[in-house]
């Protein structure tokens, strides 16, 4: 599995995630580029990441940074 991932720095949070078929790789580099050009058109300072995981779980456990507030990663430390 594919994820597409906007994270709002500022805010810590993560503002979407769009999931892609392993086998829709194109399709999911074409979305990434795709919503880096709109925020860069519209100003907005956001991180755009395409990830792969076996499951959205599995995503959630090796980049808990993008789901859990930082006193959440110390307490799990």
């Amino acid at each position: 599995m594919l994820f597409l991932i906007e994270y709002d720095r500022n805010q810590g949070e993560v503002v979407t995630i769009r999931e892609y078929s392993s086998t829709d790789r194109q399709s999911a580099e074409t979305a990434r580029l795709d919503l880096e050009l709109e925020l860069n058109r519209r100003h907005q300072k956001r991180e755009v990441v395409l990830l792969e995981a076996a499951s959205e779980e599995a995503l959630r456990k090796t980049h808990r940074r993008y789901f859990e507030n930082l006193s959440q990663l110390v307490e799990a430390s």
